[in-house]
This record gives structure tokens, C-alpha cells and sequence, in this order.
């Protein structure tokens, strides 16, 4: 009775912190709208970290939805981090010790109790294994899975509440969202599934030379507790205005066109904060907490799409966003393609280096959806994982073609895709590749095709079928007179057996005889036919 109590005082109590949270920030929106809008993502931002690491996890989970919400508040979410003190070594101790059964003097020869960095959802401390190995030690923080469970509980029975009491809610699919985040968030708290990423993106990064991963210690993975290698070197921001920087840029590159178009399994969370600069001059990735899959289909289709891009070709954009599912197959064709015109002339006239490939695959994917417009969850993070990209590429090198960049890759990216195509793949893939190879008078043919209803219609010429034609029309015909035939003689016996009426010779009724008359004849006239024509 009393630890029931003491749960529903502490869900009153929390309810009335996200609440009251929530009731001051109405205020400033109301507030700051029209007097300074600029100011409105701050402070959504600063709401969210008031609120602790639920909700500081949900605003990073929403600043990936491009169809939610527009730039400045995205930025603001992405940079989500709360500022909270470290938990205790104690604390650590007994997390470590009870994820693995062993006392920490037993796992490790050396621990260092003071962590080497906190944040919201875990801290690092390092150590040292028995055999002489640096490694960290991540740890989630005590009790954030109940926290979690809780907050989330509430979150969506405030959420339901709103819509029933403001029904217009309903078309943004609140409650849907809120399940979706949820998913996201107890990934990003559970230490098994970043491990699982890193055991996954392992083989993908090991075989680069510019990029690195530190390796999971194997069996030290539990909910709460990873260990990890330690990876020497100094965050990305050392060498931002160094010589080294374009070099790391076009390293990013590389990788990024590895991983999207032979691998098929990417980094989703590619900010500067999770990207070291070792002492040998690799890049190294952190946080795997969310990483990016692409089918071969979709990498096909993706290449397709940006190879298009760069060469400016409206009808090769829609294809390739066609494959990738942005779309229907069957589309109003040349009201797309004039908006994708549209959208890749005024791009055009930016400069190069404020050119935006992620901006125009993004632009081009909203053609036509409105508002409500949502995106599945793996095209969303790999929309996520391009502007990130971007980002970082423009913060390594602000004078960066992007463009041009890919269009010198364009033979790389060839080839990555070949070597995709292992043996094994399904059928359909290789055809879809073969088909990108066709010459382009195909395509320009395709493209010229009447349109109707938004669909091609073609017109079909034939030859030397006219006698076929004519010899279906003959079968059909006699098909028609035997039915019919068969119908009189049937009726004839059925007449036969009826006492009413007259009778020939006081046997058969008149109304048989003539139905047998009738079919006899049919019968000789089908006799005939199929005699002339020399076919039983």
C-alpha cells in the first residue's frame, strides 16, 4: 500500500512538472511569437532539458522529422544535450557489478572512478582490462529505464487528453508519433542495441583506411554497462582552419559513399560531437546508438536520384524518387517534373558551395503532400544522416562543391554499386541495374509517350494479324450456334415428357418436334461449316 502510494505521488508530482513546463512555455509562445519568433526554438529547446533525459532524447527523436517542423527549431533539437552533474563512483561500482556478476577489481586491473564525461543518458569512465588494454566504460545513469517507462506513460496519456479535447490534433497522428519516439528513446538508453550497431558496423569501417570504430569488448555488453576500445585522439573541432581539414572532408566522403552505396548500412548521427580525429589522422565514429539500412533497391534507386541531380535531368530525379518510394508509380508526370525543374533552376543559382543535395532530394520528396506530410522511418533517418553530412562537410571545408564533388565520384559510385551486386541477390536487382545502363534513346522514347490520366498511353500498330483475328471471330461464332443447339435439344426432351398440348400421331408433342427441328438444322448448318473449313 504504501510503495502504490508512493508511485502514484511521484507520477502526481512529475505530471505536474511536465505540466507546469509545459503551461510556461505556452506562455512564451503566446508571448514571443510576434515580438521575437526567433527566440521560440531556444526556448523550446531549454523546456525540454528542464524536463531531464526523456524528454531531452525526444527533442533530439523530433528534430529528425523534416515533415514536422521547420529548420530553426531542428537545429535546436539537434543540438540537445543536458548538463548534469556526474552520478556517484558508488553508483557505478554497483551498476558495473551487477551487470556481470563480478566484482570490478575481478574485470578490470584498473578502474577510474571519476568519469571521463557525463551526460544525460550515461557517463564513461576508463579502465584498463587484465591483459593490459585501454577501454571505456559507459554506463547508463540509476534508475533512467523506470524514469523513461514512466515519463513516456505519461507523455501518452497527455497526448491522447489533447486530442480528444482539440480533434483537429488527430491529422498529425500525435499518439502514432509519440510510440515512434518511444521506440527511438529506449534504443538510445539500451547499451545491448548500440552494441549490436557497432558489431554491425564493424566489418563496414574496418576495411577503410582514412575511418575507424572503436570495437566492442565481448562479453562485457548488459542493458546499462558496454565496454569499449579506447580510441586515442582529440574531437573533430581540433581541426576546424588547419591544413587537415579538407583531408578529412573528402575522408567523410569517401565513407559516406561506401557505406550508402556498397555496404547499405550507414552512421545516422554523423555531428561533429560524434566524430574524433585520431593520432594517425583517421576519422573515428562514436555513439552508434542509430545507424541507417538501405535494401539494394533503395541504393540503386538513390544513386539514380543524385547522379540526376547533378546533371540537372527533371525526368531522371522523379525516376529515381519514384524508386526510392517518395512517390507512386503512377504520378502525374509533367506536373512533377515541372516542380522538380522548378526546384533544381533555383538551387542552380546558388553558389557552389551553398549548394544543398540533401536540401533538393528533401524539396523533391515534398512535392505534392502538404502539410501532413510523413515520411517512413528509414527514409527519415537517411535524410537525417545527408544534412548532417553536409553539415560537417561545410564545416571541414566552407568552400566545398558538393556537387561537384559527386559528379568526379560519379565512376566511384558506379562501382560501388556494381560490386553491390553479389551473387545471391535477387533477380530484380540486377534488372534494375541493367535497366539504368540502357541507352538513353529508350528513355527519351519512354518520356515522349502520350500521357493519360497522368499515365503513358501508347498506341499499338500490328501487322498479319488480320486472318487470326477472323479465325477467333469463326470460332467464337460456331461456339455460339453449338450452345445454342444443345439449349433445342435439351428443351425438345423436356417438352417430350409433358402430357399437355397436341401431338403428332398421338406421341410427340408439336412443341418438341420443332425444337428438335430447329436443333437439327443448327446441327447440319454446323456440320457444314466444319467440313469447308477442313478442321474437326
Amino acid at each position: 500500500m504504501v510503495w502504490e502510494w508512493t508511485v502514484m505521488n511521484g507520477t502526481i508530482t512529475r505530471g505536474l512538472q511536465i505540466a507546469g513546463a509545459a503551461l510556461r512555455l505556452g506562455f512564451d509562445v503566446l508571448r514571443l511569437r510576434r515580438r521575437a519568433p526567433e527566440q521560440l526554438p531556444g526556448r523550446v529547446s531549454a523546456t525540454l532539458v528542464s524536463l531531464g533525459t526523456t524528454f531531452v532524447k525526444l527533442g533530439q527523436g523530433l528534430s529528425l522529422r523534416w515533415d514536422l517542423l521547420p529548420a530553426p527549431y531542428r537545429e535546436a533539437l539537434s543540438r540537445l544535450h543536458s548538463d548534469v552533474p556526474p552520478f556517484s563512483a558508488e553508483a557505478a561500482v554497483r551498476a558495473i557489478e551487477a551487470a556481470f556478476g563480478q566484482p570490478v577489481d575481478t574485470l578490470f586491473a584498473a578502474f577510474d572512478r571519476t568519469p571521463l564525461s557525463a551526460a544525460s543518458v550515461a557517463q564513461i569512465h576508463r579502465a584498463r582490462l587484465p591483459d593490459g588494454r585501454d577501454v571505456v566504460v559507459k554506463i547508463t545513469r540509476p534508475g533512467i529505464q523506470a524514469q523513461v517507462h514512466a515519463d513516456l506513460r505519461l507523455l501518452r496519456r497527455t497526448v491522447r487528453i489533447a486530442q480528444a479535447l482539440w480533434p483537429p490534433l488527430r491529422r498529425q497522428q500525435p499518439v502514432e508519433l509519440v510510440d515512434e519516439l518511444s521506440a527511438f528513446l529506449h534504443a538510445e538508453i539500451d547499451m545491448r542495441h548500440e552494441a549490436q550497431n557497432m558489431r554491425r558496423m564493424a566489418p563496414v569501417l574496418d576495411g577503410q583506411p582514412d575511418v575507424a570504430l572503436p570495437h566492442v569488448i565481448e562479453p562485457l555488453v548488459a542493458r546499462d554497462v558496454m565496454v569499449q576500445e579506447m580510441s586515442h585522439g582529440q574531437r573533430l573541432e581540433s581541426a576546424y582552419g588547419t591544413p587537415q581539414a579538407p583531408v578529412l572532408a573528402e575522408a567523410l566522403l569517401g565513407t559516406y559513399l561506401y557505406q550508402l552505396f556498397d555496404a547499405g548500412v550507414f552512421h545516422a548521427d554523423p555531428h561533429p560531437g560524434n566524430l574524433f580525429v585520431m593520432d594517425d589522422g583517421r576519422l573515428c565514429f562514436h555513439d552508434f546508438g542509430s545507424i541507417g539500412v538501405l535494401d539494394a533497391g533503395s541504393r540503386l534507386a538513390f544513386a539514380g536520384l543524385l547522379e540526376a541531380i547533378g546533371a540537372g535531368d527533371p525526368p531522371g530525379v522523379l525516376d529515381g524518387a519514384i524508386g526510392l518510394g517518395f512517390f507512386p508509380a503512377h504520378v502525374e508526370r509533367r506536373i512533377h517534373e515541372r516542380e522538380i525543374d522548378l526546384i533544381l533552376g533555383e538551387l542552380a543559382s546558388r553558389p557552389l558551395a551553398q549548394w544543398s543535395v540533401a536540401e533538393a532530394v528533401w524539396r523533391v520528396a515534398r512535392i505534392g503532400h502538404g502539410t501532413s506530410f510523413r515520411l517512413p522511418a528509414h527514409l527519415l533517418v537517411l535524410m537525417r544522416t545527408l544534412f548532417l553530412v553536409e553539415n560537417t562537410l561545410r564545416t571541414l571545408d566552407p568552400q566545398l562543391d558538393l556537387l561537384g564533388a559527386l559528379t568526379r565520384r560519379a565512376p566511384e559510385i558506379a562501382e560501388l554499386l556494381d560490386r553491390a551486386r553479389r551473387p545471391g541477390r535477387p533477380i530484380a536487382v540486377r534488372l534494375a541495374r541493367a535497366a539504368r545502363q540502357l541507352p538513353e534513346l529508350v528513355a527519351d522514347i519512354l518520356r515522349q509517350a502520350q500521357l493519360h490520366g497522368g499515365r503513358p498511353a501508347f498506341t499499338v500498330h500490328h501487322r498479319g494479324l488480320a486472318a487470326t483475328q477472323a479465325a477467333v471471330a469463326r470460332t467464337g461464332n460456331r461456339l455460339a450456334l453449338a450452345m445454342v443447339t444443345l439449349g433445342l435439344y435439351v428443351s425438345g426432351a423436356l417438352l417430350a415428357l409433358h402430357d399437355a398440348g397436341p401431338r403428332i400421331a398421338g406421341h410427340l408433342p408439336w412443341l418438341s418436334a420443332i425444337a428438335f427441328a430447329a436443333a437439327g438444322l443448327l446441327t447440319l448448318r454446323l456440320v457444314i461449316a466444319i467440313s469447308r473449313s477442313g478442321h474437326l
